[in-house]
């Protein structure tokens, strides 16, 4: 298989628990805290670890905090390239309310960067990464970096022949959806979407549409966008497919996309067709909705449920 490469230059150390219920002013009790390494190139390269695929790990780290979730990396076997954070890796906190079942999730900005360690953290990039590989770039971008960062960065990867995945939000995609230089895969969800269209993306023709504007207005070769509960479109220059999700009872929706995107690349680092990707990146991600908390997809629940997530023409 291709080498894999997942950049996460805001990671979070994820801090789980459940209250009897979230209410102002008395002090909340909570049950026991599960605590996990967070941040999306970490999710994708813990991901494709279970699904039996290897990748890199490069994270941004920082203080007593970066430590822990450097410990909490090694545990699972992930190999990690550290570069060194401007400040303390930043914690989040997701609270599950067990009266109504709802979950709230606080999550801090990270610690504030300037330019030249902007600069340095793509030099390094661009040093530690195999030729031809599979860069993934995940997650929102720390305080301080610009927003065409992942345009930069893509640029550059090109001299080793390697190719960036790009899932980001806000203005970071933003600027990402323009032509300036396209990335390889271009992912995103259905209200990200709508709000870079301007308009409802009310069908799968509708998202699919707009998926291939995005491909021939040069902002990726390939752009992936997630209808929720109902599954994910992805177009081309000459393609246009979408996977179904499966019918799967829903506890918690962190990390599906990441999954998603894990299942996604690990199947084209392995050369499966385009239809072969997005069928697998469906089925890790609804493996992953049916898990608690910041849990992420188990691999026999992936398989099984592959066959519950057909690819179609769109």
């Amino acid at each position: 298989m291709r080498p894999i490469l997942t950049v996460t230059l805001n990671p979070a150390l994820d801090l789980t628990t459940s209250v009897e219920s979230v209410r102002p002013g008395p002090k909340l009790r909570c049950d026991g805290l599960r605590v996990d390494p967070g941040g999306g190139g970490i999710n994708v390269a813990r991901v494709i670890a279970r699904l039996g695929g290897s990748a890199r790990a490069l994270v941004a780290l920082g203080g007593a905090t970066g430590a822990r979730l450097a410990d909490a990396l090694a545990v699972e076997g992930i190999a990690v390239d550290r570069f060194p954070a401007p400040g303390e890796t930043r914690e989040s906190l997701a609270v599950t309310d067990r009266g109504t079942g709802a979950q709230y999730r606080f999550v801090l900005p990270g610690p504030d960067w300037t330019a030249a360690e902007g600069a340095a953290v793509l030099a390094t990039i661009v040093d530690v990464v195999e030729d031809g590989a599979f860069v993934v770039l995940s997650g929102s971008l720390p305080p301080g970096l610009p927003d065409d960062l992942p345009a930069s960065l893509s640029e550059r990867l090109g001299a080793r022949s390697a190719r960036l995945l790009l899932d980001t939000s806000g203005a970071t995609l933003a600027q990402a959806a323009r032509p300036t230089s396209p990335v390889h895969v271009l992912r995103m969800d259905e209200a990200e979407a709508e709000a870079l269209a301007g308009n409802r993306l009310r069908t799968r023709g509708d998202t699919a549409d707009f998926a291939d504007q995005l491909v021939r207005q040069g902002a990726a070769h390939i752009v992936v966008i997630a209808r929720g509960a109902d599954g994910s479109v992805l177009a081309t220059v000459e393609e246009r497919w979408f996977a179904k999700a499966a019918e799967v009872p829903v506890n918690s929706k962190v990390g599906a996309g990441d999954s998603f995107l894990a299942a996604f690349t690990l199947a084209l680092a392995r050369d499966a067709a385009l239809a072969e990707a997005l069928q697998q990146g469906m089925a890790a991600a609804s493996a992953t909705v049916m898990t608690e908390a910041t849990e992420l997809c188990h691999p026999e629940d992936v398989r099984r449920l592959v066959a519950a997530c057909p690819v179609s023409p769109v």
